[in-house]
């Protein structure tokens, strides 16, 4: 006993070894356009969106797939993903000469870091499904353990997070796996005020609202979504005069896979209110679709308003990885 503790104390005595940084790898990627959004259809104007494109992506590593948030950089082309297994994804889109998706370069992949140092962390500890990019920080929502953490950007793919937000939600209302789905930050010159929004999946108030929150400024505070059913909220992003676009999906066994996407007033969003908004758009299994779960919107000088949309294959062979791109008819 007296030599285990001494070796004890020699150990504590010795200086610590940081973990290995997590190594980037890239993923190749093969890209096919996708013409017709209505299948067997020319048609091009869907509810409030006009199709303009869309890829389906395909690699030969095991690593593409499970995009859960996508958020593109100011340029426009390129953007950074988080995958659900807790993996960044930085990549950037080409497009052909008539201004359509023409393809995706290669994706560099790299496993997060937790706030103890460890990657490659099992999906119940690193379920990242929300992504949001504001000054100088890159925030995650991570759905099992509903925790905002925030990021250094750049600086994200070899740094544990520098702090978590406080989240709002009382962390009992929010259930296994249907926890913190979405996080979003809202424009500077709208009516939040460049405020963080989070909403949950499918975790409802007695009432059957989804539980949302403004996390910062004037408004901060616990709101609440009005469900959709069968549907459930996958992401979301801002247009730029503050009105919220929720992606929300919908799979069953008798109706097969769906999505829709549907516009809340920034003005209505208050601490206590409970929202609703226009569907600006439905898809079922007739369309070019699978399961939906990340939204960004790309605002043009010129007030053109592109929405692209990716899926989640979940790293199954009866499920693809898309790329959908919609101009929103003014």
């Amino acid at each position: 006993m007296i030599c285990a503790a001494a070796f004890i104390l020699v150990l504590a005595g010795l200086p610590a070894v940081a973990a290995p940084l997590p190594v980037t790898e890239t993923v190749p990627v093969r890209s096919r356009q996708i013409e017709n959004f209505k299948i067997g259809s020319d048609q091009t104007v869907f509810g409030k969106l006009e199709f303009i494109g869309g890829l389906e992506l395909s690699s030969p590593s095991p690593l593409l797939g499970a995009i859960s948030s996508i958020r593109f950089r100011p340029d426009g082309q390129s953007f950074l993903a988080v995958m659900d297994t807790g993996h960044w994804v930085e990549g950037e889109i080409a497009r052909d000469a008539e201004g359509r998706l023409a393809q995706v370069g290669d994706l560099k992949v790299t496993s997060m870091i937790d706030a103890k140092g460890r990657t490659e962390q099992v999906k119940s500890a690193m379920d990242s499904e929300g992504l949001a990019l504001r000054d100088g920080e890159a925030l995650v929502s991570f759905e099992q353990t509903n925790l905002v953490s925030v990021y250094p950007d750049p600086g994200f793919a070899q740094s544990r997070p520098l702090k978590n937000l406080p989240i709002l939600i009382p962390q009992a209302e929010l259930r296994s796996n249907r926890g913190l789905e979405t996080i979003v930050v809202s424009p500077a010159a709208g009516p939040l005020g460049g405020s963080t929004l989070v909403v949950s999946e499918l975790s409802y108030d007695e009432a059957g609202h989804l539980y949302a929150a403004v996390l910062d400024g004037p408004r901060k505070g616990v709101f609440s979504v009005v469900r959709k059913e069968p549907f459930a909220v996958t992401d979301g992003a801002f247009l730029p005069d503050g009105d919220l676009l929720l992606l929300e999906r919908r799979f069953s066994f008798a109706e097969g896979i769906g999505m829709q996407i549907r516009r809340i007033r920034g003005e209505d969003i208050k601490p206590g209110a409970v929202v609703d908004g226009e569907v600006i758009m439905q898809a079922d299994m007739g369309y070019q679709i699978d399961n939906m779960e990340g939204l960004d919107i790309l605002a043009g000088p010129d007030g053109d308003i592109r929405i692209i949309l990716v899926s989640d294959d979940n790293h199954s062979i009866l499920e693809r990885n898309l790329m959908l791109e919609f101009r929103l008819v003014q």
